[in-house]
């Protein structure tokens, strides 16, 4: 993991932006807990951090199916709640946000009128339902592509990434990913980095104009008891790596090396990100404590 000048990652502490608000702690036994965290009374778990055109942050809430949205003067406001597992979010141009829901599959959401529709609930053409969607990211295009992670890993390596055409049709990009969470694009487009969880890598891998790959490699490796979550790229195409059991975020260079790390002040699970509108700082989600945290971007 080390860079090539053999030096340690530049550490920058993180501070706590935000918290769930007391009221919305609703600590309590429920299916998701029961699947990802056994014994354990779960108030909250925060994901899919995702900003407005106005500055205002979109968190979702996945075991009591919460999706909030938290004002630049850290105002919390319960946008929706409903059946399902929320994780991923991202916004399109027309301003409605896309859902990538474990139990409900893609969604897309009108903040305004808070109108749910169901975009897609399995695969084409087949009556089987997503295994559990995770997160997902439009690239330049207006293609949405998604990961497909239900309960996959190093046992069962089935998870999917798929691609959404603006038109309606839907390809599966690979199909052997042991648990795909995050992805984003690099700046060029044409290739994608999808975090592999439990393998504890991030897979690279071209997409080509007819919506397959080839060659995907592990650009980079990591360890610990979970593995990589969320993903961001900066201006500079470096990648930041949310690490769900490593407690931060790690910024790799675009040959993978390890150039910074941002530490989080209170917790491990740090499982996703996303940046400022100014560019000039990283948001992060720790999830075990519904702490939402801030660093600024490693220079």
């Amino acid at each position: 993991m080390w860079n090539l000048q053999f030096q340690a990652p530049k550490i920058i502490e993180a501070s706590i932006w935000s918290s769930v608000p007391d009221s919305f702690r609703v600590a309590q036994e429920n299916a998701w807990a029961k699947l990802n965290k056994p014994g354990q009374l779960i108030d909250s778990f925060l994901e899919g951090p995702v900003f407005d055109t106005q500055g205002n942050l979109y968190v979702t809430d996945i075991p009591y199916g919460r999706i909030f949205k938290i004002s630049s003067d850290k105002k919390w406001e319960l946008v929706i709640q409903y059946e399902g597992w929320p994780n991923g979010m991202v916004f399109d141009q027309t301003g409605h946000l896309w859902i990538a829901d474990h139990q409900q599959g893609l969604l897309r959401l009108d903040p305004i009128s808070k109108m749910m529709e169901a975009v897609l609930t399995g695969p084409e053409n087949s009556d089987e339902q997503f295994i559990g969607l995770n997160d997902l990211v439009f690239d330049g295009k207006g293609n949405l592509f998604f990961t497909d992670q239900g309960q996959t890993g190093l046992h069962d390596p089935s998870g999917k990434v798929y691609c959404l055409e603006p038109s309606g049709a839907l390809h599966e990009i690979v199909g052997n990913v042991p648990s795909p969470n995050g992805l984003v694009f690099d700046i060029s487009g044409r290739f994608l980095f999808v975090s592999a969880t439990r393998s504890n890598n991030i897979w690279r891998m071209p997409i080509f104009d007819d919506y397959s790959t080839g060659k995907v490699g592990a650009f980079q490796t990591f360890f610990g008891a979970s593995g990589p979550d969320g993903l961001a790229l900066d201006a500079k195409d470096n990648l930041y790596v949310a690490h769900a059991s490593l407690g931060g975020v790690f910024q790799l260079n675009k040959r993978g090396e390890l150039m910074a790390y941002i530490k989080t002040p209170i917790g491990q699970t740090v499982t996703n990100l996303c940046f400022t509108p100014d560019q000039k700082s990283i948001i992060m989600t720790e999830s075990s404590s519904g702490h939402i945290l801030i660093a600024p971007i490693p220079t």
